[in-house]
C-alpha cells in the first residue's frame, strides 16, 4: 500500500474516476441494448440522435474510444436502415 500522501490521493481518485467510469459506459450500453431491441422504425429515429449525443459525450469524456463510437454509430444507423417502417 502507498505511503506517501500524494500516492494516496492518487489511489482515492482513481477509484472516484472508475465508479463514475464504469457507471455512464453501463448506462450507455444498456440505451444501445435497448435501441436494438425497438422493431418500430419512427421510435428509432426518433431516439437516435440522443443515443448519439450520449455516445459522443463518453468519448468525450475519455470513456470510450472514438473509433468504438464511430462504430457503434454506423451499426445503429445501418439497424434503422434495415427496419421497415410501420403502416397503420
Amino acid at each position: 500500500m502507498a505511503n506517501h500522501p500524494s500516492a494516496k490521493k492518487r489511489i482515492r481518485q482513481t477509484e472516484k474516476r472508475k465508479t463514475y467510469n464504469r457507471y455512464y459506459a453501463k448506462t450507455m450500453r444498456n440505451a444501445v441494448r435497448q435501441f436494438k431491441t425497438v422493431t418500430d422504425k419512427t421510435e428509432a429515429t426518433s431516439n437516435l440522435p440522443s443515443l448519439i449525443s450520449s455516445i459522443d459525450k463518453m468519448v468525450k469524456k475519455g470513456i470510450i474510444h472514438k473509433n468504438k463510437a464511430a462504430n457503434l454509430k454506423s451499426k445503429l444507423s445501418k439497424k434503422i436502415n434495415k427496419l421497415q417502417p410501420v403502416l397503420s
